[in-house]
Parts: structure tokens; sequence; C-alpha cells
């Protein structure tokens, strides 16, 4: 009796061990099932996270068809996606932007397209899509943003200053990116960063201690006094400009280079009790906002005539400049994007490159440069 029991018990143990190795082939197979869906979907290039949630929301066959998409990969990442916007988010463009899926959910919601919204996106930054999403529907953002440099948190000063203006959309876009409808010299932005670039005007400024990294002093073959700076790149630049222009007979000096913060102040006040305030006010920038104290700016003259304009020099500098990287600051076309006068003797080293685009487009104000190619 008891090898009967000790039978059926073995044969239970068996059918058991049969029992549980099915479940387990079951489960394995499931599971390398589950990692080839899985597997499909990463190899499209989604996510672990996307690809499981795809997974489970039973799309993996509309997303194979879709193939790889950043954006929809991003939104099943999220936690604000919304089942009815998935085909919206197939159709708009990828932006690293923190809120992304959030803010197409609420520029929808409002009633923009997906090319609105495409527009909307590659025109703003996380913060300033996030701000644009509380503003009441724009019904012709092409009017403004068919422009690439046009910025998204700007549209309402674009309207204003071209409603009381009558500029065009180009040029408002340019005078508003430049901050020229604000008050000059209040709440600039600073530029620390030194860079042959770099752009200093009424509403961009310098710390009142700064000083650029490679200042050197100026040999007085080159210049009317022995106290003159510059910034190296650009003296080099000079000297080079200098040599070419001598071959040619003509003779460059400059009068006036690197300036600091105490000495625009110097000036200021030269200036004031020679002129006046208001004559200040208008023609001379005030401390921390001079190109001088970049050390790239130059206030060139010619050692054959006392008034630069009238020169043979200033002629040669017009057609040569920009062959070492040098361009005429304030050129008088360009005074009302510049917003200083027209000055025949203030040069600029930017660079070749940028030397040679402004040249080769009418002379292009590097303001106007900036907006177009660096304020990114």
């Amino acid at each position: 009796m008891k090898k009967v029991k000790r039978i059926k018990a073995r044969r239970w143990l068996v059918i058991l061990g049969e029992v549980i190795g099915l479940i387990l082939c079951l489960c394995l197979g499931v599971f390398l099932f589950y990692q080839k869906q899985i597997s499909d979907l990463t190899k499209l290039g989604y996510s672990k996270i996307a690809s499981e949630k795809i997974l489970f929301s039973k799309h993996k066959d509309y997303i194979m068809k879709l193939g790889e998409n950043k954006t929809v990969n991003k939104a099943f990442e999220s936690e604000d996606y919304i089942e009815d916007n998935l085909d919206n988010y197939s159709k708009i463009k990828y932006f690293d932007q923190k809120d992304l899926i959030s803010n197409i959910n609420k520029l929808l919601e409002i009633g923009y397209s997906n090319s609105d919204i495409n527009i909307i996106l590659s025109h703003g930054t996380n913060e300033s899509v996030t701000e644009f999403t509380k503003h009441e529907r724009v019904h012709y953002l092409e009017e403004y943003f068919e422009y690439d440099y046009a910025k998204i948190e700007n549209y309402d000063r674009y309207v204003n200053y071209s409603d009381q203006f009558g500029s065009s959309e180009e040029d408002t876009i340019i005078y508003i990116n430049l901050n020229i409808d604000k008050e000059d010299y209040v709440d600039p932005f600073i530029v620390e960063e030194f860079s042959i670039d770099m752009l200093v005007n009424r509403h961009r400024s310098l710390k009142e201690d700064y000083v650029p990294s490679d200042l050197v002093t100026v040999d007085s073959k080159y210049a009317s006094s022995n106290d003159c700076q510059s910034s190296r790149i650009a003296y080099n630049a000079f000297i080079e400009m200098y040599n070419k222009a001598e071959s040619e007979g003509y003779q460059l000096v400059i009068n006036s280079a690197y300036r600091s913060y105490q000495d625009q102040l110097d000036i200021i006040d030269t200036y004031r009790n020679a002129y006046g305030q208001s004559y200040v006010d208008k023609y001379v920038a005030r401390a921390g906002f001079s190109e001088h104290q970049t050390g790239l700016a130059f206030d060139i003259g010619s050692r054959n005539s006392n008034i630069f304009a009238d020169s043979k020099e200033y002629e040669w500098m017009l057609q040569n400049a920009h062959l070492f990287g040098f361009v005429l600051r304030y050129d008088k076309r360009y005074e009302d994007i510049t917003q200083f006068r027209y000055e025949p003797w203030h040069y600029r080293y930017v660079g070749k490159e940028i030397a040679k685009y402004l040249y080769e487009h009418n002379n292009m104000s590097l303001e106007e440069y900036y907006v177009l190619f660096l304020d990114r």
C-alpha cells in the first residue's frame, strides 16, 4: 500500500514539474516576444520608456509605419501625453525644450494648427513658448515669423512698434531685437565674454572692471601716443593692414584704441565741460557702453591729413579694411540702428570672415549681422 502511494506521489511530482516547466516556457516565450517588440521600437530610435508605453497603448503598428519621430518619443515619455493628440505630435518638429509636450497640448487647445505650432516652437525657448501659451491666439503668425531671427517673446513689441512707426516687418524685427524701442542705457544686457564678434552699444554694456584678456601696448610707430593699448588680435591685424597701406603709399595711424571704464568717464567730463550735457547725451557713449573698452575698436587717422574723412587714407580704408578684418563701425546710413552718429574714423575689428560678409552686403551694420546670425 505504501508503495502505491509513493508511485502516485511521484506521478504528481512529474505532472507538477511538467506544468511548472510549461508555465516557465510560456513565461519565457512571452518575455522573448515582449523583448522583440521592445527591440523593434528601440531600433527605430525610441527610448525603452517610450517603447513600453507604446506597446501598452497598442500603438506599435502605427509607430512602426511612422518610423523614428523624436516628438512622438518625447510624448510617450512625458506625463503630459494626450491620446487624442498623437497624430498631431507626429507632425510637429522636435525641439529640445523641457515642456515641449505640455506646450504643444496648450497650443492645440488654443486652436493653433500643427504648422502654426512648428513656427512658434522654432522661434522661442522653453520659457518664451510657455509664456506664449498664455497669449490669446495670433491669427497671422507668418507676418513676422517668416523671418528666422524673429523671437516669439517679442511678438507684442513687434506689433506695437510697427503700428507706431509704420516700419516694415523686417526692420521692425531688427529694431526690437536690438531693444531700440527701449530707453537707452536702461537695463542693458551685460556682455561678459570677450570675442571678436561681441556687440557693445547703448543696450549692451561691459562691466566696470572689464579688461580685454589679451591687452597689449601699441608700438609708437603705429600710434599718435606712447600709451595706446589694444587687444592683441586686433593689433596684429592692424599691423598687417598698416604694412599693406604703407606699401601702397598710405600712412595710417591709431589715435585711440582701448579705453577703460574710467577713461570713458574722463572723456565724458571733458566733453561735458566743453560742450555741455546735451552734447554728451547725444554724441558720447556712457562708460561701459563704449566699444573702445572691448580693445577691438580703433580711431584711425591719416599722417597726411588732419581731417580723416577728406584723406586718401580714408578712401583706401573704405575699399580695403575688410580684407584685414575691420569694418567702418558707425556708417552714416545706419545711425538709426547703431544709435551713434557717423564716425568716419571709428573702425572695429570683427575678423576677416564677418568683415567680408558685411562688406559684400552693402556694408551691413554689425547690429544687423548680430540679429541675423549671432543672437540665438
